[in-house]
């Protein structure tokens, strides 16, 4: 689901005026890897295979993976898994009509047919309506499995694409949190449509709510932080919820969502919910799908806060995996711009670099001459 296009950096401007030679050869970055050896959106080794397999129209694999998700209550897995497979099913879907056919009431196959819906509905100028009629199959995807909150998220995708009133929002909201109080996709859902609304949220005994209070502009991005930061602290501190803070910094930062820039949000809560978000990678395994589009979003606020030496440590605990959220935002070729953004952030003076003796300076708010922001 594509939003509209942020503007395009300065700092990311000015790199993309000095690409590679056509013939030379990219000279590899220390402590990173080379350019040709750099992913966009890669599988894990559960999802690869399925992927492999629905290319040749078999969906077991698919079937298998996501009916495993479910039974083992690994939610966040399931609903990237979800979203990737519908991907792919959009440009060949062969696999997902034979699944159909063969399990119709799967409530595996139904997750995937609800959300191969909302994303073809997206796109069109007409999604508002469009996306009335696919509600049935959100409807049975969600009472296929009592248990699992992804047809919750996709429900409160759909409301948001939807235009839905407040109040549906909220009662959405509720049934997701109580299937999983701290899962990253429906708070992400919930972010997202807040910062779409310009409206303050409420805040019960169950944690953050839907919004439904009228407010400014400016009001509604500190409305975004308050529902991120409130979220993140009520959060373990190993759960994904734990970066929305830095999804609400990116907000403010391009106008995602809300269409302005920082409008009356400190520099220092920017600070703290990148903060946060680095300290969620450092627990995390380095250099893994699962963790990728964490650490390509927490990179891409780094380098906007002139933080550039803690960008490069996110750039190497990125490794070889790009993804296209955040890059494809600003530009229609995000490995270009990711990989251009890696040696701009590397070539900058930085002084020490991890590993070497430290001169007492931190990478907060150092700048780098003409090429800091």
């Amino acid at each position: 689901m594509v939003d509209t296009m942020a503007p395009l950096p300065p700092f990311i401007r000015s790199t993309r005026m000095a690409r590679t030679p056509v013939g030379a050869v990219a000279r590899p970055l220390p402590g990173l890897p080379a350019d040709d050896e750099v992913l966009l959106d890669a599988p894990d080794d559960r999802l690869g295979p399925a992927l492999v397999a629905a290319a040749g129209d078999d969906w077991e694999p698919a079937a298998r993976l996501l009916a495993g998700t479910r039974q083992r209550a690994e939610w966040e897995d399931r609903d990237r898994y979800a979203h990737r497979l519908a991907a792919f099913a959009r440009s060949r879907g062969a696999w997902l009509d034979a699944w159909r056919a063969a399990a119709p009431d799967d409530p595996d196959v139904l997750l995937l047919t609800a959300q191969l819906a909302v994303d073809r509905a997206w796109p069109s100028p007409a999604r508002a309506e469009l996306l009335r009629e696919v509600s049935p199959l959100i409807t049975a995807a969600a009472r296929a499995d009592d248990r699992d909150p992804v047809p919750w998220r996709v429900a409160l995708d759909h409301a948001r694409g939807s235009r839905a009133g407040h109040r549906y929002f909220e009662e959405l909201w509720e049934a997701a949190v109580r299937r999983a109080p701290h899962h990253h996709g429906c708070h992400v859902a919930a972010l997202r449509y807040l910062a779409g609304s310009c409206r303050v949220p409420a805040q019960d005994t169950h944690g953050p709510r839907a919004p439904h209070t009228p407010g400014a502009r400016h009001d509604s991005l500190r409305a975004c932080f308050d529902f991120a930061d409130r979220a993140a602290q009520d959060a373990p501190a190993d759960a994904l919820v734990q970066g929305l803070p830095v999804r609400a910094a990116f907000a403010c930062l391009t106008g995602d969502g809300s269409g302005v820039e920082r409008a009356g949000v400190a520099r220092s809560r920017l600070d703290a919910a990148a903060d946060r978000a680095m300290a969620l990678s450092a627990r995390c395994p380095a250099a893994t799908p699962r963790y990728a589009e964490l650490r390509n979003l927490l990179t891409y606020v780094l380098v906007r806060l002139d933080r550039h030496r803690d960008a490069l440590a996110q750039l190497r605990l990125i490794g070889p995996y790009a993804t296209s959220y955040p890059w494809d935002r600003m530009s229609d070729d995000p490995l270009g711009l990711f990989l251009e953004l890696r040696a701009d952030v590397r070539s900058v003076r930085l002084g020490p670099v991890p590993g070497a003796p430290d001169s007492g300076e931190t990478g907060r708010g150092r700048r780098a001459g003409t090429r800091g922001h």
